[in-house]
């Protein structure tokens, strides 16, 4: 029988199969979670909610069922936990808010029911940004969440609670929410996998939106293949969702082993790594090494100027966010933190004019990218471009000698990009700096070429299994 520290660590099929040859328990496997959990919650606070009991009532029924040979799939009995964004029937949703901290909704996020029926157990609800509004996860009403890595740094957000927890090992799993890089960019900075699928890929019903338009919901996992396994849960339409799309599901986790030969690689060149710190570009320009040595052919790309995205999707977001929070935004203004609050009183300023604008642009952008996708099948370039900031710092120098620029505009520079476009983008663990913090490759793709994304990704992830250590230092 394995060990309860090799139980934390191992891939969701590994698990799964132990499972189904009663090798292990689901209240073993359960029980070993929850102990993590709050073994490393004081450390990092990723957790703004932990459920026990009906943890442990969930495995005894999951354990009942294999008894009876009863096996829902290949995440029965697995244990995640969730950003608390998603709704469930009698379960508190506060979306990291002061506003919402009472709140009991009394339907279940489509995604969520989905995970329920595959067998999936949830053991507590993760810290996030505050409304998922920012790229930190220093929240003002429940503290910040601290990265496993380094716990005086940042976890990106605003799925950073989500990222947290599945470093330390204190859940198999996690789902987060990414409207600029909030599952992508936490998953960089604490050394996990982050899928953003397609937009409409998974649906949003029983999503506390922030803007609808923009919205990703996506899998955390240690591996490429566990996020493969996650999103053929989730994925597929929902009568509840009208921007949820029909487009069938493959088996993704099925089609991992693919050869990558013919594969055409684009490597972003130009402007696009002159915001990057040097350690990153050297981690990440070698991870893109060691996956054109697997097969693919290389093709040099310029992404539609990367300076023109922020001008089109900040409009878009801040004009769908404040739309949202516009009746509590004129009722409990004095309830939001500072920085939320600022940046949706900045979209109470914007003339509808300016974000129809800003959609015209994005149609302009993503037909520019048609051709692009013409030349080259997946894009590689950093996920972030800096390490995880200090949580009390609001600057960041990205290069020695340059000037410092605000935390929140660097970190998000390479991933809104695909927001504004719906592309399904992955971020991979691809080493630490010199000073033992995670970097991340992205890989983006076409739309719905989520199968081929996550071929690619797992080649690299097994290329270098055994080259790092994936596995932050924390208390037992």
């Amino acid at each position: 029988m394995s060990t309860g520290h090799d139980l934390l660590t191992l891939p969701l099929a590994a698990a799964a199969r132990l499972l189904a040859r009663r090798q292990v328990s689901p209240v073993e496997l359960v029980t070993t979670a929850l102990d993590r959990s709050s073994a490393v919650q004081p450390h990092l606070n990723c957790y703004l909610d932990l459920y026990a009991d009906q943890a442990l009532t969930a495995a005894r029924h999951a354990e009942a069922a294999f008894a009876a040979g009863q096996v829902l799939g290949p995440l029965h009995g697995i244990p995640y936990a969730p950003k608390d964004i998603f709704t469930e029937p009698g379960v508190r949703c506060t979306a990291g808010s002061r506003i919402l901290a009472d709140w009991i909704p009394q339907r279940e996020a489509t995604v969520l029911a989905r995970l329920r029926a595959a067998g999936a157990i949830r053991i507590g609800r993760t810290n996030l940004h505050e409304f998922a509004y920012g790229i930190t996860n220093v929240n003002p009403h429940y503290g910040p969440a601290h990265n496993p890595w380094q716990p005086n740094h940042v976890t990106g957000g605003s799925s950073g609670g989500s990222a947290a927890a599945v470093a330390a090992g204190a859940a198999g799993f996690s789902l987060g929410t990414d409207t600029g890089g909030s599952v992508r960019l936490p998953a960089a900075l604490c050394g996990i996998v982050g899928l953003k699928p397609t937009y409409g890929r998974v649906s949003r019903s029983g999503l506390l939106p922030l803007a609808w338009s923009l919205d990703h919901v996506g899998p955390m996992t240690r591996t490429v293949a566990d996020a493969a396994l996650v999103l053929e849960a989730i994925a597929g339409p929902d009568p509840a969702d009208a921007t949820s799309s029909r487009t069938p599901v493959p088996a993704y986790a099925a089609g991992l082993d693919g050869c990558l030969d013919g594969l055409r690689l684009g490597v972003l060149e130009g402007d696009g790594w002159d915001e990057v710190n040097p350690e990153i570009r050297d981690l990440v320009h070698a991870a893109v090494s060691t996956l054109c040595s697997l097969g693919p052919s290389v093709e040099p790309v310029s992404l539609p100027a990367l300076d023109d995205f922020g001008p089109v999707f900040d409009p878009i977001i801040r004009s769908e966010a404040t739309t949202v929070h516009l009746k509590w935004l004129r009722s409990r203004p004095q309830d939001y933190g500072d920085d939320v609050r600022e940046r949706l009183e900045l979209g109470l300023a914007l003339p509808a004019t300016v974000y129809l604008t800003a959609q015209r642009a994005r149609t302009v952008i993503s037909e520019r990218m048609h051709a692009v996708w013409e030349r080259v099948d997946l894009i590689a370039l950093p996920a972030v471009p800096v390490p995880a900031p200090r949580i009390d710092e609001t600057m960041v120098r990205v290069q020695p000698g340059t000037p410092p620029v605000d935390v929140r505009r660097v970190l998000t520079r390479l991933t809104n990009p695909f927001n504004l476009l719906g592309l399904p983008a992955i971020s991979v663990p691809c080493g630490l700096t010199g000073h033992g913090l995670p970097a991340g490759l992205q890989l983006v793709g076409p739309p719905f070429a989520e199968q081929r994304l996550l071929q690619a990704a797992h080649a690299y992830e097994q290329a270098t299994v055994g080259t790092r250590d994936q596995h932050p230092p924390l208390p037992s």
